[in-house]
């Protein structure tokens, strides 16, 4: 599992976006089985595309690679793209060994979560601005 190891010693997009940002969208999770916690971001352009990610993963090799590879994949694809990325299709590209496939379902799930903050964000305030 080279994909793996070079994820993990060679992480892309690791960092942060303006979480304030109304264009930026970000997805905080994780897996108390595991301790791991995984923070991704994406920045969506005004044509609705993913024009950068990045990520944050305190977990172990697994988690980062799989956090790496969800970033570069939903690069350059737009908001309903990027919600079709599967774990499985994560976990087969990185060989991942069946005991560590939830890295991966984490890896889906920040993607998701990402995504559901930048549509809230997009949507029209009403009254207060709720604070998280």
């Amino acid at each position: 599992p080279t994909q793996v190891v070079d994820h993990y010693e060679n992480p892309r997009n690791v960092g942060s976006l303006d979480k304030t940002s109304k264009n930026v969208g970000t997805g905080l999770v994780g897996a108390p089985a595991c301790g791991d916690v995984m923070k991704l971001q994406i920045q969506v352009d005004e044509k609705g595309k993913i024009v950068d990610a990045r990520f944050k993963t305190f977990g172990c090799g697994s988690a980062i690679a799989s956090s790496s590879l969800a970033t570069e994949w939903v690069k350059g694809k737009t908001v309903e793209e990027a919600l079709t990325i599967k774990n499985t299709d994560i976990a087969k590209e990185l060989c991942l060994p069946p005991v560590k496939l939830h890295c991966s379902m984490l890896a889906e799930d920040a993607i998701k979560a990402a995504l559901a903050d930048y549509k809230l964000k997009q949507e029209p305030k009403t009254g207060e601005a709720k604070k998280k």
